[in-house]
């Protein structure tokens, strides 16, 4: 079956991510090759919900976690009200789904201290990709890109007069996110560099291999992972832990959440107050430490 006006829709209307889009459509395919397996006469358009929560069965007992099935289940919610919005279905067979519970993951941020040291084992090295990983972390950490976010950036992003950082967020929302010196510092460093490179073959690019082509999300994982693994025990060491640790270091010297909100990049504050359990537990270190019954 294809799902091609579907797929138009996510990509022209939504302005999802090719990377998202990839995703709905290989769980779309996946939901849609049970149907014709399990039910013969069936087809994903007519399907009721008693034929989807068998599915969702199946998934349980393949050890797939609800994380995952809730975002394939969103994935047909989705597909389903564009059926309904174009005309070819009357009822929404998920309309009145529940997603499954999950457990909350607290994510660990770096602390100051583990940043500074990855910072300051950077010494003096001045060849090309100690300078362009410096900057890279730096740029994580003083602006809480995503990674995508960075792989993605062109070097007219990167405004070293006005220290200025325009970056193209999800849904392809536009946001400006003020530079620090260190980064504009470290930044120019980073562009000499650059220059010097023997080839390069995607110059308009901000952030680029030693073989001048594209940096891809992988290395800048890699990137991230070996730094930080001389200077955390975390379990987890990845660009987004750094995004949420420009976010908890933040709220911990009283940013407003708001203005943290408008520099992530997120659609609601929701989505921003995840990173405030951090920032709660510093106040109640001040708030012990200071308040005079505390000692009672």
């Amino acid at each position: 079956m294809s799902f091609k006006p579907f797929i138009d829709y996510l990509l022209l209307e939504k302005k999802y991510s090719g990377l998202t889009v990839k995703a709905y459509q290989n769980d779309l395919n996946t939901f849609s090759e049970f149907i014709e397996e399990e039910y013969e006469t069936a087809t994903i358009v007519d399907v009721n919900y008693a034929q989807i929560r068998s599915w969702i069965v199946v998934l349980v007992e393949n050890h797939i976690s609800n994380r995952s099935i809730n975002r394939k289940i969103s994935a047909l919610n989705s597909y389903y009200k564009f059926l309904l919005k174009i005309g070819d279905i009357e009822v929404n067979p998920l309309a009145k789904h529940k997603a499954l519970k999950m457990s909350k993951k607290v994510q660990v941020p770096f602390s100051e201290d583990e940043v500074k040291k990855v910072l300051n084992d950077f010494g003096d090295n001045n060849d090309f990709e100690s300078i362009r990983n410096r900057f890279i972390i730096e740029l994580f950490y003083s602006t809480g890109i995503r990674r995508i976010e960075l792989v993605e950036l062109k070097l007219v992003d990167f405004d070293l007069e006005s220290k200025i950082l325009k970056v193209l967020g999800k849904r392809n929302k536009e946001r400006l996110i003020p530079l620090l010196g260190s980064v504009v510092n470290i930044g120019r460093k980073y562009l000499i560099k650059r220059q010097e490179l023997e080839r390069i073959s995607s110059a308009e690019y901000l952030f680029l291999t030693k073989r001048g082509v594209k940096i891809y999300e992988t290395l800048v994982y890699r990137i991230i992972n070996d730094y930080f693994s001389f200077a955390s025990s975390k379990v987890k060491k990845s660009p987004h832990i750094l995004r949420h640790s420009f976010a908890t270091h933040l709220l911990n010297q009283g940013a407003d959440l708001n203005a943290v909100k408008e520099l992530l990049g997120h659609s609601s504050l929701a989505a921003t107050q995840i990173y405030t359990h951090n920032s709660i537990a510093e106040l109640k270190k001040v708030h012990v430490k200071a308040h005079p019954r505390s000692k009672k």
